[in-house]
């Protein structure tokens, strides 16, 4: 009871990291398999946390269960299928936000964006559009500074601006960022070596320890 009355104060609306994987969903339209895809929401936290799912062209996207909850230091995977696939559709760029609270309350405690787009062939991928995806992936080991964005109004209010999270706190981040982003076991990932496909159970202990430096930062 005396840890829940310390951590109530730090759940202000839209304030905490939701940590989902991947952040882009990648269709294709002479791929049957790639019209399913899966989105893993995990939850580091010592609580449980409610999810829904909402997106910006739901017409063309069947979610398999949009609302859920998962329970603490667990995962739970949304399955999403894209039911439109034509050719208009092509290059265009869609979101979906993933939105969390506690289960005790009706507020979004935060969210994710994650985009979807349709291409027409993975074989013709132009070399472009491949540098462009590394150039994000890049982009997203360093997703750890929305944490100082999250809660940049609040601390120039009442904490001096020379404050903040050490460089080991910010690289063991990085850390468990990437290893977040690797391909999980038994998934069909041809460009990463099947050594570094990592399970479940470790992807879960990055995302504990990730969340624990979460909470570290938010409080410097």
């Amino acid at each position: 009871m005396q840890q829940q009355q310390h951590r109530q104060p730090e759940l202000v609306e839209g304030s905490l990291p939701v940590f989902v994987f991947p952040t882009e969903l990648v269709f294709y339209a002479d791929e049957q398999t790639s019209h399913k895809q899966v989105l893993t929401l995990y939850n580091p936290y010592e609580f449980a946390l409610k999810f829904k799912v909402l997106c910006t062209a739901p017409n063309k996207y069947t979610v398999v269960d949009a609302t859920g909850a998962v329970k603490p230091q667990c995962c739970v995977d949304i399955v999403i299928r894209h039911r439109d696939v034509r050719a208009c559709h092509y290059g265009v760029y869609d979101k979906f936000r993933l939105q969390v609270s506690e289960q005790s309350q009706r507020k979004a405690l935060g969210y994710k964006e994650v985009t979807a787009t349709l291409r027409p062939s993975a074989s013709q991928e132009p070399s472009s559009h491949r540098s462009q995806d590394e150039e994000r992936r890049l982009k997203e080991q360093f997703a750890v500074s929305e944490f100082f964005e999250q809660t940049a109004p609040c601390q120039t209010e009442s904490r001096p601006v020379a404050g903040g999270p050490s460089l080991l706190t910010v690289l063991l981040g990085l850390v468990c960022m990437a290893a977040l982003m690797l391909p999980t076991l038994g998934e069909q990932e041809f460009t990463v070596p099947v050594y570094l496909h990592l399970s479940i159970n470790k992807k879960l202990v990055a995302a504990y320890v990730l969340g624990l430096l979460t909470m570290v930062i938010l409080r410097t």
